[in-house]
């Protein structure tokens, strides 16, 4: 077994889009375990949105990477070595290891895995943070009726897609926003949408709304917000009265300071918002999903089987090899992945 392992931490803090001056592949020795600590060898681990704002000294639901720290992430493998009795080597587990080739953790922060029920990437997307986030803010904060109009944005992704097809299951009309036609058509043909719009096919807000009135003929009853940017501004003046927006990101302006350009458009300033919050009654509620994670078992108990039954969907996009995740972190932000992007390590 090899006496060292590698990480990517962080070498700088990005002054707008992260570049590859910004991360450094270290090398350090192998970590023992201590009681009731397990080490795995990393077989896959998560890229997401969220890491983007770690990356900066800013004040947040979570604190910021330091300089010369470990890249924050969730990843999946195999146990080598355990001083816990709930462990044994050989056995597979999900932990916050960072973005690295191994990781200790005390075992009552991790979470065993059975390879015999799927692939143990799963736990990185469909049946992992980003699949629950979009389980619990459709459920608890979008609330959807038969009949109604969902729109959603980065719809092939792992959270749009996951409150995509829960819509459809739910008697919904669900239209999506994407980047790229190709995007757009997984969209229809794998997710099911009734519709997808290429957001970059579309110069401004106003022409992009032009078409979403046509896709969404009775208006918008629920949009679920991971992007913010221009989708936000087409979207805002069609919600229907007593319309909900679950937030669980925003993409679009997590460069430039966490603001990120076209962030002070005078469509989304403050009195704009707040108004058609005001006249349309709607509900608006952001979250952070770990804040809800006293609702996982349910969520993999109501979706695991339809995962298992094939009547929920994924992709995966999969770079190779942990000193390409930096370039596959900076292409996902600029939406250069097809689903849920992971890096392979093994």
């Amino acid at each position: 077994m090899s006496t060292e392992m590698q990480e990517i931490v962080l070498a700088s803090r990005p002054e707008a889009e992260p570049t590859p001056e910004n991360f450094r592949l270290e090398t350090s020795p192998l970590p023992t375990p201590g009681d009731g600590e397990v080490v795995v060898k990393v077989h896959y681990m998560s890229l997401d949105p969220y890491m983007r704002g770690r990356m900066d000294d800013a004040k947040s639901y979570a604190a910021p990477v330091p300089i010369g720290g470990r890249m924050e992430a969730g990843a999946v493998g195999e146990v080598i070595a355990s001083n816990s009795p709930h462990f044994k080597v050989g056995d597979f587990a999900f932990g916050m290891f960072g973005w690295a080739s191994h990781g200790c953790l005390p075992a009552r922060e991790l979470r065993k895995l059975d390879p015999s029920q799927g692939p143990i990437t799963a736990a990185l997307g469909v049946l992992g943070m980003p699949g629950f986030t979009g389980w619990h803010g459709l459920s608890a904060y979008g609330r959807p009726q038969a009949g109604e109009t969902l729109v959603v944005a980065a719809a092939t992704g792992p959270v749009g897609s996951m409150v995509g097809q829960l819509a459809k299951k739910a008697g919904l009309r669900v239209i999506g926003i994407a980047g790229g036609a190709e995007k757009c058509k997984m969209a229809v043909e794998t997710f099911g949408f009734d519709a997808c719009l290429d957001h970059r096919a579309y110069a401004d807000a106003r022409a992009l709304r032009k078409d979403l009135k046509e896709a969404c003929p009775k208006g918008i009853d629920i949009y679920f917000e991971n992007v913010g940017g221009k989708v936000l501004e087409a979207v805002l003046p069609m919600m229907n009265p007593h319309g909900r927006i679950p937030i669980c990101g925003m993409i679009a302006w997590y460069n430039a300071g966490g603001l990120g350009e076209g962030a002070s458009d005078a469509a989304l300033t403050g009195p704009n918002i707040w108004r058609n919050v005001l006249v349309k009654f709607l509900s608006v509620n952001g979250f952070i999903i770990s804040n809800h994670f006293d609702r996982y078992p349910e969520f993999l108990k109501e979706v695991g089987p339809m995962v298992a039954k094939g009547e929920l969907r994924f992709v995966e996009d999969i770079a190779e090899g942990l000193e390409n995740a930096p370039t596959a972190f900076m292409a996902m932000l600029k939406g250069g992945n097809t689903g849920k992007q992971i890096v392979k390590l093994v």
